[in-house]
């Protein structure tokens, strides 16, 4: 289905915030398949989602966790996209895409173990169709970019999908990758959740157009869609892959949406956001349109509620248990694969490190033994 980008609207909306849904001549026949009990799916996907955030916020507030990257308030954004994506498609994710994890397929106890501080890899990306969340701002769109060519080069036609955040787009690897993904029509969706905030500075504040005005200079072309519109999200997103696999190169989605919650559990948005804010975007709230919806449709039934709840209740406990039970590693595994090859420089930390521990035992929490412990 052959689609115009530079036609369709500014901001894409399906699903107003009321419940009512909208209709968008450019959007529609890609969502006209979704019946109603397909939006309930995803009506509870993004219930699990917000679950899933909730108690591992707890789990850090609790001392489980050292960090939590919440994603309160960008469960449609995450769950519109990943759930049109196929097995075969590769995710690159930033550190927020935890809804997008559960999608394909990532156990709860991989989740776990990079922000418990036990691994530094949750998951073989291999398994799942996704890499493991980058933390360096941009990286992956790299990352995408050079798979997605890859993908070409073996004849097939699945796609590299890269999520990033607004403030991404003004690092250089952001940049750099569209070049390259544009000037070799590489198959890669470039995903802009843009959730208002780059931690404590205002999208404002580093753009004055619209995100998604910066992709055609490229030469990509790009949508730009209310991030909190599930069925918005779902067909933009099924737009850029059909462009992707048809050979049409990459696309550019900025999803307008809103970080609900801290940018991370160490982070306290008060001191930056402007009174008022977040109740505004309360008011938009992507789960809470889907259930009006629902309910006018007349499928918001107590089986349904009591369906959704259950399931959240039951991801809940599997996260909790899956979260206490990994295994505390050894401390000296810290130096394990650091290099190939062992070196006098490596064998000096580690002696370091060994008698910094063995003072514990010995009963000198100081750590003079070791060199002091900083």
């Amino acid at each position: 289905m052959p689609v115009h980008l530079s036609q369709l609207e500014d901001v894409v909306q399906l699903i107003s915030p009321t419940g009512e849904r909208l209709s968008s001549p450019g959007f529609d026949p890609w969502v006209d398949d979704v019946s109603t009990e397909q939006l309930a799916d995803l009506y509870e996907d993004m219930v699990v989602v917000r679950r899933i955030d909730t108690e591992a916020t707890a789990l850090q507030r609790q001392g489980e966790l050292g960090l939590w990257p919440p994603l309160h308030g960008q469960e449609a954004a995450q769950i519109g996209s990943a759930r049109t994506l196929r097995p075969d498609d590769f995710v690159f994710s930033s550190y927020r895409e935890n809804g997008v994890a559960y999608c394909r397929g990532v156990t709860f106890t991989d989740l776990m173990r990079v922000w418990r501080g036990t691994a530094a890899a949750g998951w073989n990306p291999y398994e799942v169709g996704m890499a493991t969340p980058a933390v360096i701002i941009g990286a992956q769109t790299l990352h995408a970019t050079g798979y997605a060519l890859g993908a070409s080069f073996d004849g097939t036609d699945s796609v590299a999908l890269a999520y990033f955040g607004d403030g991404a787009t003004s690092q250089g690897d952001v940049n750099e990758a569209m070049v390259f993904a544009a000037s070799f029509q590489a198959p890669v969706v470039f995903f802009c959740s843009n959730n208002q905030w780059a931690i404590s500075e205002p999208v404002g504040l580093q753009s004055k157009r619209h995100l998604s005005d910066r992709a055609p200079g490229f030469g990509i072309p790009s949508m730009r869609v209310d991030g909190n519109d599930v069925l918005a999200v779902m067909a933009a997103t099924r737009i850029a892959l059909d462009r992707a696999r048809s050979g049409g190169g990459p696309t550019f989605i900025e999803a307008v949406t809103y970080r609900m919650g801290p940018h991370t559990t160490s982070d306290d948005p008060t001191r930056y956001r402007p009174t008022g804010e977040l109740d505004e975007w309360r008011a938009k709230d992507p789960i809470s349109r889907v259930a009006a919806l629902l309910e006018s449709r007349g499928a918001m039934s107590d089986e349904l509620r009591s369906r959704v709840e259950g399931k959240a209740d039951a991801v809940a406990r599997d996260l909790r248990a899956g979260c206490l039970s990994i295994p505390q590693p050894d401390p000296m595994s810290v130096f394990d694969d650091v290099y190939a090859e062992p070196h006098s420089g490596l064998e000096r930390q580690k002696g370091q490190y060994a008698a910094y521990l063995a003072s514990f035992e010995n009963g000198h929490g100081d750590g003079a033994e070791g060199g002091g412990a900083s």
